[in-house]
C-alpha cells in the first residue's frame, strides 16, 4: 500500500528561497506533485502541450492564479483548477501564509514550457 497511500503532511517541504515541488507519485499515466509555496513565492507561467494539469489547493487562504491571457483568478484551500493541454498557468502565494496545492497530470511523460 505504500505505492497507493500518501501522508501528503509527511512529504510537505518548505524552503524560504524557492517553493518546493514535492513528488508524490508517478504511474504510466498520470503524476502527481505537490507545491508547497512560503508567502509571495509564486510557481512560474508556463504550459504543458501535451498533458492535463488538475490543480487541487489543500491549504492557503490567498492565491492568484495565472490564467493566461493577462487574466488572473483569486484562489485558495478547497478549490480544483483545470488547465487543458496547452493551457498557460502558475499562480503566486499572495497570503500570509503558506500554499500549498497537488498537481496531477497526463498523460505522462508531462511537458513543460516556460513562459
Amino acid at each position: 500500500m505504500e505505492t497507493r497511500v500518501f501522508s501528503l503532511e509527511k512529504l510537505a517541504r518548505f524552503d524560504a528561497n524557492v517553493p518546493q515541488k514535492v513528488l508524490v507519485y508517478q504511474s504510466d499515466k498520470t503524476l502527481g506533485a505537490m507545491w508547497c509555496l512560503e508567502p509571495g513565492q509564486e510557481v512560474f507561467l508556463h504550459q504543458h502541450p501535451n498533458a492535463d494539469d488538475v490543480w487541487i489547493c489543500l491549504e492557503g487562504e490567498s492565491g492568484l492564479y495565472f490564467a493566461g491571457d493577462g487574466q488572473e483568478v483569486n484562489i485558495k484551500k478547497g478549490m480544483a483548477i483545470l488547465a487543458k493541454a496547452g493551457e498557460t498557468h502558475g499562480m503566486r502565494n499572495t497570503g500570509t501564509n503558506r500554499f500549498v496545492f497537488i498537481g496531477i497530470a497526463g498523460p505522462v511523460p508531462v511537458e513543460t514550457v516556460k513562459l
